[in-house]
C-alpha cells in the first residue's frame, strides 16, 4: 500500500497553516508527506505581510524530482498563487492520471483567503480553477467563504449548501466536503457536509470556542488525504478529519499575539472529540429540516446485554447448527437465515428462542425483528440499512437487545446515535459469506474501534478462523464472531473448544 502523500501548497512562516500544517497532520496519521512549495508567505499570528509566488520552473523541478522516485497515492493541493501555477499543476495532474500505474487521488483545498481575511491568490484565478483544476479533482474541501467565491451561492441553509455542492460537481469535482466552521446554523453548532455520488453525509458538533484556529482547513484536507492513502472510504476520512480538528481546537495554545494555530496531536482517540452523524429523525436533523420517512421514529438506549464480554459468538444458518453450538457451551449465538419461506422462518425462530432458554444462552435473530418480537427472542441483530426501516420503538419496548453491524468509523458513529446493546465491527478479514469489497477493516482499525466504543460490548466479525482468533481477541474486543470456522470444521466440537480457549481464555 503506497502511503506517500504529496502536498502542493504555500509555506506559512508562522508555522500554522500551509505546508507546515500539512506535514504535521499527515505525520499524525503515519503517512509520509512530500512537499511542492508554491509560495513563500511572510506571515505570523496577526496576518499575512507578504506573498511571494514561486516560479513555475521551480515548482516543476520539485514535481519532476518527486515523480521520478516517490510517486504519490494521494496529492493534496492547497494554495496556488496565480493562473500560471494552476495551469502547470493541472497539466501534471492530467499526466499522472493518464500514465501512472496507480493514478493518484487528488484532494483540493481551495485556499483563497487566510483566517485573518487576507487574500492569498490573484483575483483571476477562480475561472482557471473551475476550467483547469476542478475536472481533475477527486475531493474538493472549501469552507463557506470559498464555496461562495467559487459558486456564487450564499450558504444560508441546508438547501443552499446542496445547491452549491451541485455547482461544484458540475465543474467536475467528483466529491466534495463543505466545511462549516464559518457557518453558524443552527446557532452554536458547526455543521459539515460531504457528498459523493448519490451519497451525502452531514456531521455536527457544538462550536469549540477558541480564537486559535489558524490552519484548520489545511489540516483537515491533509488528514482526508492521509486517510485516503490508507484506503479509508471518504466518509471515514471525513469523520476522522473532523475529530482530529476538534481535538486540535481543544488543545490549541497561543503562539504570538493574534490567531494561534490549531494543535497537531495524534489519531483521535476520545469519543468526545468526534462529531455527531446527523440523520433524519435526530434533533439536529430536525433543525436542518431533513425529510424523515413517515413510518420512522428514532429510538435510542436499548436493553443492556448480560455482560460486556460476549465471548465466542457463533453465527449459523440453521436451527440444527444453533443447537450444536449451544450444546457445546457457546453462550452467544445468532441465527442468520436467508431465503427461507415465511412458515419455515417462523418455526425456526420459535425453536431458536426456546433453545436459547433451554441452554440459558443469548440467541440473536438476524434481520427478522418482527418474528423476534413475536417469539420473545433475547435480541435482534440489524445491519446499517435496516435502521431506517425497522420499528426500533417496538424492538425497544419489547425489551429485546439490539446488535448493529458497522463497517468503519462513520457507520460506528452512526450506530452510536441509537445506543444499541452491542456493536459489531467488520469485516476484519475478507470473507466468502458476503461481498465486503471496500469494507475490510483489519486489525489496525479494530484496535482503534474498541477503545472508542468502550461503553459497549464489542464484536469482531468477518473472515475469522482458528488461525486468526487469538490475534483478533488480543485487540481487547469483547467477542469474536465466527461463521465457517465452526460449520466447515472437520471436527466442530474440537473447533468450538479451541475457539473458546483462544477467545475466552478457557482451557
Amino acid at each position: 500500500m503506497n502511503q506517500v502523500v504529496w502536498t502542493i501548497a504555500g509555506s506559512d512562516s508562522g508555522g500554522g497553516a500551509g505546508i507546515q500544517a500539512d506535514i504535521k497532520a499527515m505525520q499524525s496519521f503515519n503517512v509520509h508527506g512530500c512537499t511542492v512549495i508554491t509560495a513563500l508567505t511572510a506571515q505570523n499570528s496577526l496576518g499575512v505581510e507578504a506573498l511571494n509566488p514561486i516560479s513555475t520552473e521551480v515548482i516543476e523541478s520539485q514535481l519532476l524530482a518527486l515523480a521520478s522516485d516517490m510517486p504519490a497515492s494521494v496529492i493534496k493541493i492547497g494554495m496556488l498563487a496565480n493562473v500560471q501555477q494552476i495551469q502547470l499543476i493541472s497539466e501534471h495532474l492530467k499526466h499522472y492520471k493518464a500514465t501512472w500505474a496507480e493514478p493518484p487521488l487528488v484532494v483540493y483545498d481551495p485556499v483563497a483567503i487566510a483566517s485573518s481575511g487576507d487574500l492569498l491568490t490573484e483575483e483571476d484565478t477562480v475561472s482557471a480553477i473551475k476550467e483547469c483544476l476542478l475536472p481533475l479533482v477527486d475531493v474538493v474541501t472549501p469552507n463557506t467563504h470559498e464555496t461562495q467565491l467559487l459558486t456564487g451561492v450564499y450558504l444560508i441553509g441546508p438547501s443552499a449548501v446542496k445547491e452549491a455542492a451541485e455547482k461544484l460537481t458540475d465543474f467536475g469535482a467528483k466529491a466534495l466536503i463543505i466545511k462549516g466552521g464559518h457557518w453558524d446554523y443552527p446557532s452554536g453548532y458547526c455543521i459539515d457536509y460531504c457528498v459523493q455520488g448519490e451519497q451525502e453525509y452531514w456531521l455536527g458538533n457544538e462550536k469549540i470556542q477558541t480564537p486559535h484556529s489558524h490552519g484548520t482547513g489545511c489540516s483537515m484536507a491533509s488528514v482526508i488525504a492521509a486517510c485516503l492513502s490508507k484506503q479509508y472510504p471518504l466518509k471515514d476520512a471525513f469523520i476522522l478529519a473532523k475529530a482530529y480538528i476538534n481535538q486540535g481546537l481543544k488543545a490549541a495554545v497561543r503562539y504570538g499575539e493574534g490567531i494561534g494555530p490549531v494543535a497537531h496531536t495524534c489519531f483521535p482517540t476520545n469519543l468526545a472529540d468526534y462529531p455527531q452523524v446527523i440523520e433524519a429523525g435526530s434533533w439536529l436533523g430536525d433543525e436542518l429540516d431533513f425529510d424523515c420517512p413517515v413510518d420512522f421514529t428514532m429510538a435510542a438506549g436499548f436493553a443492556e446485554c448480560d455482560s460486556k464480554q460476549l465471548g465466542l459468538y457463533a453465527v449459523v444458518d440453521t436451527v440444527d447448527w444453533l443447537e450444536k453450538c449451544l450444546a457445546e457451551g457457546v453462550k452467544t449465538v445468532q441465527l442468520r437465515m436467508k431465503n427461507a419461506d415465511d412458515a419455515a422462518l417462523d418455526e425456526s425462530i420459535a425453536s431458536a428462542v426456546m433453545l436459547g432458554q433451554k441452554y440459558d444462552a443469548q440467541v440473536y435473530i438476524n434481520d427478522y425483528w418482527q418474528l423476534a418480537i413475536k417469539h420473545g427472542a433475547y435480541g435482534v441483530h440489524l445491519g446499517q440499512e435496516d435502521l431506517q426501516t425497522a420499528n426500533l420503538i417496538a424492538i425497544k419496548e419489547a425489551g429485546l437487545r439490539l446488535g448493529v453491524s458497522t463497517h468503519g468509523f462513520y457507520e460506528m458513529l452512526r450506530a452510536h446515535n441509537y445506543r444499541p446493546s452491542y456493536m459489531a465491527f467488520g469485516a476484519i478479514y475478507p470473507t466468502t459469506t458476503k461481498d465486503m469489497t471496500g469494507q475490510i477493516q483489519g486489525l489496525e482499525k479494530l484496535e482503534k474501534f474498541v477503545p472508542l466504543m468502550a461503553d459497549y460490548p464489542t464484536v469482531a466479525i468477518g473472515g475469522i478462523d482458528l488461525s486468526r482468533a487469538e490475534q483478533v481477541a488480543s485487540t481487547g474486543v469483547g467477542s469474536v464472531a465466527v461463521v465457517r470456522a465452526i460449520t466447515e470444521a472437520e471436527d466442530y466440537q474440537a473447533a468450538i473448544a479451541k475457539l473458546k480457549q483462544l477467545v475466552e481464555g478457557q482451557s
